[in-house]
């Protein structure tokens, strides 16, 4: 009998990943290398799929909210939490994009593997296809999420997105921009027909502050 999840393995972590759930990839382990978190932070893990970076992140922030729209990455996420020791310090919420998080809650960090492939609306209609189908120019949920991203982020925070070189890695530097953040490339690999990115962004007054005071 096939089983219904698989293990994926992270140095010397292993997660599983159950059925209809995006299985981690260089995007997300990517992701993972840089992302660097201190004990008091609270963290965003948006889109989080199986939950390998909520995990990372609860095993040293002070607190990690994890959101999915997929009812199986929910679930995972809630296993891999526990299975790794972290299931009180990883609160996981169902819910598309900040629809689950309360007008009033901001985050030291907010990450988000997003879902950044040109593709089509049939792409959409199974869990695994949302995981990574962006629409026609791979842009449609990364610039949802940029749009909304800056009133949950903390005056000295900062945002981690992952996209890929075809959804147009220029144009999301202008629309963080245009929402009054700062961003830039901090990391990048080539896969097959693609870069993968990490693109990091903050608000623009608080470089500004530092500069005055360095």
């Amino acid at each position: 009998m096939k089983s219904s999840k698989k293990k994926v393995f992270y140095n010397d972590l292993v997660f599983y990943v159950l059925q209809d759930v995006y299985e981690p990839a260089e995007d997300t382990f990517l992701l993972a290398e840089n992302l660097a978190v201190r004990e008091d932070d609270l963290v965003l893990d948006m889109g989080t799929g199986c939950g390998i970076l909520a995990v990372l992140a609860a095993k040293k922030a002070k607190k990690v909210v994890a959101v999915d729209l997929n009812p199986h990455a929910v679930r995972c996420t809630k296993l891999n939490a526990e299975m790794h020791g972290v299931v009180d310090k990883v609160d996981v919420r169902l819910g598309d994009l900040f629809q689950p998080i309360g007008r009033n809650e901001k985050f030291d960090v907010i990450v988000f593997n997003a879902p950044y492939l040109p593709s089509t609306s049939n792409e959409t209609r199974i869990w695994i296809g949302r995981a990574w189908a962006g629409g026609p120019t791979g842009r449609r949920i990364i610039d949802r999420f940029i749009k909304e991203a800056s009133r949950y982020l903390k005056r000295n925070g900062r945002i981690l997105l992952v996209q890929s070189s075809l959804a147009n890695i220029d144009r999301t530097l202008e629309r963080f921009r245009q929402a009054g953040l700062e961003a830039k490339v901090i990391a990048e690999e080539k896969v097959a027909f693609e870069t993968i990115v990490v693109i990091q962004a903050s608000h623009l007054f608080e470089k500004r502050i530092n500069n005055c005071h360095g």
